[in-house]
């Protein structure tokens, strides 16, 4: 099948010819008249098999042009760098459609963003946190949205945007279409298919967690980090076949510290980007690493989801991944569009559990490697890496907190009382005669008779 034989219009027919597209995608080619029945709609497939396609293509060819101020299409990504691919994705298709397209997300001006969507749209592409402070603060107007895609559902979960999700349903039209694509399916991810969409559709190309079959997958053993930093040095000093290396690791201050120190030997060659870079740093050195300016770049799991990058001639992972699905997510940054890829994955002892998981969840084993003996075994251990030091004799800290000190004395009789509510008042009523408070008119009203008798 060919995208001609799919019901597409002309002006999608041309754009995809300019991009060089002729054959869809399994993927492309199941979602299409799903989409295009208007039914809630699950799409599970591998990373790199075009799922921003599959719903853009169908959705494009039911948008009719319009001049009304207010969306019509929303699609909600996890990330900054997501909206900006999305957005720029969506323009390609729409080269000879007469579509206005927007972005929106956190960390720039809001108010030039207001002044933006102001100006009129028909698909919004948006992070959930800002679209939801455009929208209570009336800028922006949900009423007329028709479709909703969500793409890589698990991730916006992950960074914690449930509560921001739900807000936005809130507020979105009853009568609408939900689309869904993702990699992977977690129990959490389908706990809120089943809350919000109605009767979905699934479409699973591929088994959640299979990973694509061209991509080479292989594994060292490594005892610490600043081996792991040896091993990098010496494959990466094979620029040839290392013209194009993604490295993946966990947190932000693990990879600054892979920066600086890969920085001095590569220089020009390396680039970076993580949470705690400021946007335009980010998008600037996802551009350089895109066009071949640098050909190493550092990344942390945030920016592995979506990201599409042609040509990355291998993926790194510094560590192994405590969740199997982000592992998935990072390799898929390779071998996309039906290329070949290659991935390599790092393990110490602590993480070999890891390791047991992603093989797991993959239903295969990766090929381990032998360590090359030119590697330099290193003594020098990471701060998380180093073994706690227990403070001995500290006169300030009890070994257990729950350990009574010297000090310690029962309580006197007197001070074990405990506040019964209103038997206790009743009590003390009995004890003294009289009212609790001067306001027991009915108790003074006997005590005076009794008095006068």
């Amino acid at each position: 099948m060919t995208f001609r034989d799919l019901n597409l219009s002309t002006q999608l027919i041309n754009a995809l010819d300019d991009l060089g597209f002729e054959t869809p995608t399994p993927i492309q080619e199941q979602a299409f008249s799903t989409v295009m029945s208007g039914k809630d709609v699950v799409g599970i497939a591998q990373t790199g098999t075009g799922k921003t396609y599959a719903y853009m293509l169908p959705i494009l060819r039911m948008l009719k042009y319009s001049v009304q101020q207010n969306p019509r299409v929303l699609v909600l990504v996890p990330t900054r760098e997501l909206v900006v691919q999305v957005v720029d994705e969506i323009e390609k298709l729409s080269t000879y459609l007469n579509i206005r397209i927007t972005g929106v997300f956190g960390g720039t001006n809001i108010n030039t963003q207001k002044q933006a969507v102001s100006e009129g749209l028909d698909i919004v592409v948006a992070t959930p946190g800002r679209l939801y402070d455009l929208a209570v603060s009336r800028a922006l107007q949900l009423k007329s949205i028709q479709k909703i895609v969500i793409d890589e559902v698990d991730v916006m979960l992950d960074l914690g945007f449930r509560h921001q999700l739900m807000n936005i349903f809130d507020i979105l039209p009853q009568q609408r279409q939900n689309i869904m694509f993702s990699a992977t399916m977690t129990d959490e991810v389908d706990q809120m298919i089943t809350e919000i969409f109605t009767n979905p559709k699934r479409i699973s190309v591929a088994k959640s967690g299979t990973p694509l079959e061209n991509i080479k997958q292989f594994g060292y053993k490594v005892p610490n980090f600043y081996t792991k930093v040896n091993l990098l040095e010496q494959l990466l000093a094979d620029k040839e076949t290392y013209h194009k290396t993604l490295i993946f690791v966990g947190y932000k201050k693990i990879a600054d510290r892979l920066f600086e120190a890969l920085e001095e030997k590569y220089k020009e060659e390396i680039c970076i980007i993580h949470s705690n870079k400021t946007q335009n740093y980010r998008l600037r050195s996802i551009e350089q690493f895109r066009k071949g300016e640098n050909r190493i770049l550092i990344a942390t799991d945030v920016m592995a989801r979506g990201l599409d990058i042609e040509n990355v001639s291998q993926v790194i992972n510094l560590d192994t991944p405590e969740y199997p699905e982000n592992y998935m997510h990072r390799i898929g940054r390779t071998g996309r569009a039906e290329r070949e890829g290659v991935s390599f994955v790092l393990t110490t002892e602590k993480e070999q559990e890891y390791l047991d998981a992603i093989e797991s969840l993959m239903e295969m084993k990766i090929e381990q490697l032998d360590l090359p003996s030119t590697v330099e075994i290193s003594t020098q251990l990471a701060p998380e890496e180093q073994p706690k030091i227990k403070e001995i004799n500290n006169p300030h800290k009890r070994p257990n907190d729950d350990d009574a000190g010297e000090a310690y004395h029962e309580k006197k009789d007197k001070n074990k009382k405990v506040n019964l509510g209103g038997k206790y008042k009743r009590e003390i009523k009995k004890k003294y005669k009289k009212p609790k408070t001067k306001g027991d008119k009915t108790f003074n009203l006997k005590h005076k008779k009794k008095k006068k008798k």
